[in-house]
């Protein structure tokens, strides 16, 4: 049982570590160098580097450690320990690609060239975005906004991409009051494409945790349902439910089993039962979504005069039986 915790930890680190070399290299080859404003931590930074030239790292380090010391008591050390570790490889990355995309007269390369913001900024927060997705998918987080939107996520039913862009708002609003990004109209355009960055980055967010949290319904038929059954509860640790069903023009009674479980685990279910029984009979259907018994939680609030309500009633009906 340690062994397998030790490993799913060491998995984790591994691909929020992959998650944040692809945000380094999408903010810095892509975003940073045609000045165009983001969300979150990385986009205050962003924001004080174009006016002061300070380093967008330390920035980032300053504000996520006042974050992480704020928010430690709600998300407990788990989640927290691997923020701060992605907060201190984010700050070392960031510096280091900074040092390559930078031309010796201080300037950066331009990947994609002269006038090609707006592409460059499509392809930058669609990098970004899934990033950001691949760490939160492994239980860690990147800091800074990251943290604001776990703490709402974690008590209400708000996907993480809508708390960002309520956050990443007031962030990217901000560049209409900094006269260091030029006449009204350029700054204008700057929100534009601030606005553009949020959207795509959030979407893409949203898109890769949704796609990878997608959840199926197995109604299964078979006449070997106990062998089929006891193979996918040992494999993939999900408990089973057996319904009695009756076939209309056979006549004849049958078991069928009911199965929930994500859409990433169906090639595994779908070979347990060729291998079991080929000739089973299998439905498989997408579901909106599935709360409790190792999936995601129901989080929704309850307003205290219907939670009295409730009470109340399942009491007289008690009291009644």
């Amino acid at each position: 049982m340690q062994k397998q915790i030790l490993i799913r930890e060491a998995k984790d680190y591994f691909n929020i570590t992959l998650g944040l070399m692809l945000y380094t290299f999408g903010f810095t080859v892509f975003l940073l160098p045609y000045k165009i404003v983001t969300g979150g931590i990385a986009g205050i930074g962003a924001i004080i580097f174009y006016v002061t030239t300070f380093p967008v790292q330390y920035t980032f380090f300053i504000i996520n450690a006042v974050l992480i010391v704020a928010a430690l008591k709600i998300l407990g050390w788990r989640f927290l320990m691997k923020t701060i570790y992605a907060t201190f490889a984010l700050t070392f990355l960031l510096e280091v690609a900074q040092d390559i995309v930078v031309r010796p007269d201080g300037s950066f390369y331009k990947l994609l060239g002269e006038g090609n913001d707006f592409m460059s900024l499509v392809i930058g927060c669609i990098l970004t975005g899934t990033a950001l997705a691949i760490v939160f998918l492994n239980n860690g987080s990147t800091g800074g906004t990251d943290i604001v939107a776990a703490v709402v996520n974690k008590y209400h039913n708000i996907s993480l991409g809508k708390v960002l862009i309520l956050v990443d708002l007031c962030i990217i609003g901000s560049c209409l009051f900094i006269d260091t990004f030029g006449p009204v109209e350029i700054r204008c355009q700057k929100v534009v494409f601030g606005l553009c960055t949020m959207f795509i980055e959030c979407s893409m967010l949203d898109y890769v945790m949704n796609w990878q949290r997608q959840s199926v319904q197995f109604f299964i038929f078979s006449k070997k349902y106990q062998e089929i059954a006891n193979a996918i509860a040992t494999t993939t640790d999900h408990t089973i439910t057996i319904l009695d069903g009756h076939g209309w023009y056979t006549g004849k009674e049958t078991k069928v089993l009911c199965l929930l479980a994500k859409k990433s685990e169906s090639v595994t279910i779908f070979r347990l039962i060729k291998v079991i029984d080929p000739n089973a009979f299998v439905s498989q259907s997408s579901v909106i979504g599935v709360y409790g018994e190792g999936f995601d939680q129901i989080k929704v609030k309850v307003p205290k005069n219907m939670k009295k309500k409730t009470l109340k009633g399942t009491d007289t009906d008690n009291k009644g039986s």
